[in-house]
C-alpha cells in the first residue's frame, strides 16, 4: 500500500501539471499559434529536469549526513512538504474551476511579450508542481519503506496523470475536476498528517524535541509491524503501533482542524446589486 499512497501523490500533482500543459497547448492550437508549441514544451522539459534534479539533490544530501544531522534534515523536509501540500490542497480547492481561464490569460500576455516569456510561463506553471512532488515524495519515502515501492507508485501516478491530461485535451474523457480534487485532497490531508508525524519523530530522534520514549499507547500485539495490515497502515498513513505522545498530538493537531477547514462549504461570491433609482 506504500505504492498506492505514493501513486496518489504522483497522480494528484501530476494531474495539476498535466492540466496546465493541456490548457496551454489547447489555447495555442485554437489560437492558430502552433509555432509557439516548441517554447511550451521547452519550458515543460526544463521544469521536469529541475524537479528530478531537486529530488536527486535531496536524496544525495540526506545520504551523506551523519545520523543526527540526517534525522534533522529529513524532519525539515517533512515539515516543508506538509506546508506545501496543505497550501496546494486549499489552493486547488479554490481555483479548480477558474484554472483554465487564468492560464489562458497569462499565456495571452506571454505571447505578446515574446518566445522567452512563453518558455518562462510554461516552466513556472509546471515547475511548482514538480518541485512539490519531489519534496513530498522524498518526505513520504523516508518514512515509508526502503524498497522501490514509493518510486514505482509515484511514477505510475504521474503516467496516469499524463494520460488523463491528454484525454481531457483530446476531449476523449471528461471528469469533474472539483470533485476529483476534493476527494484526493481529503486523502492527501491524511497522508500529510502522517508525514508530519514522521517529521516530529525525526525531531525527537535528533534531540530537538523530547519524549521519544514516552509512548501514547502500544498496540504492537494487535498491529504487528510485520503484518500486511500493519504495512498498509504504516505505508499509507504512517500509523505505527508505538507512537510517542508528541507524535500523536502533532498528528491530531494538524488533521482535525485541517479537515474541518477543508470540508467547510465555500462561500459563493456575490456581486453587489445596483442601487435602484428613486422614482
Amino acid at each position: 500500500m506504500t505504492v498506492f499512497a505514493s501513486y496518489l501523490i504522483g497522480l494528484r500533482e501530476g494531474l495539476e501539471a498535466s492540466l496546465v500543459v493541456s490548457v496551454l497547448i489547447a489555447f495555442l492550437v485554437k489560437s492558430d499559434r502552433k509555432d509557439r508549441l516548441p517554447q511550451v514544451w521547452g519550458g515543460v522539459a526544463v521544469a521536469v529536469v529541475l524537479s528530478v534534479g531537486f529530488g536527486a539533490l535531496l536524496t544525495f544530501t540526506a545520504a551523506r549526513l551523519e545520523y543526527t544531522s540526517q534525522e534533522l534534515f529529513e524532519a525539515i523536509t517533512s515539515l516543508l512538504a506538509v506546508v506545501f501540500v496543505t497550501w496546494m490542497i486549499f489552493w486547488m480547492r479554490r481555483a479548480a474551476r477558474a484554472l483554465s481561464g487564468e492560464l489562458r490569460g497569462k499565456l495571452s500576455e506571454a505571447l505578446e511579450v515574446g518566445s522567452l516569456a512563453v518558455v518562462v510561463m510554461a516552466f513556472l506553471a509546471v515547475a511548482r508542481e514538480g518541485l512539490e512532488t519531489a519534496l513530498l515524495f522524498f518526505a513520504f519515502a523516508q518514512g515509508a519503506t526502503t524498497t522501490a515501492d514509493p518510486l514505482i507508485g509515484v511514477t505510475l501516478g504521474v503516467l496516469t496523470a499524463v494520460l488523463i491530461g491528454w484525454g481531457i485535451y483530446a476531449s476523449a474523457i471528461r471528469i469533474n475536476l472539483t470533485r476529483f480534487f476534493t476527494w484526493t485532497g481529503l486523502l492527501l490531508i491524511v497522508v500529510a498528517a502522517g508525514i508530519l508525524k514522521y517529521g516530529v519523530h525525526d525531531l525527537q530522534e535528533a534531540g530537538v524535541l523530547p519524549g521519544l520514549s514516552t509512548y501514547a499507547f502500544d498496540i504492537s500485539a494487535a498491529l504487528p509491524a510485520d503484518s500486511w495490515y500493519g504495512n498498509v497502515l504504516s505505508g499509507m498513513f504512517n500509523i505505527t503501533p508505538q507512537p510517542s505522545v508528541v507524535e500523536v498530538m502533532a498528528w491530531a493537531a494538524y488533521l482535525v482542524p485541517t479537515l474541518v477547514l477543508f470540508l467547510r462549504p465555500q462561500r459563493a461570491k456575490t456581486t453587489p446589486k445596483p442601487a435602484s433609482s428613486a422614482a
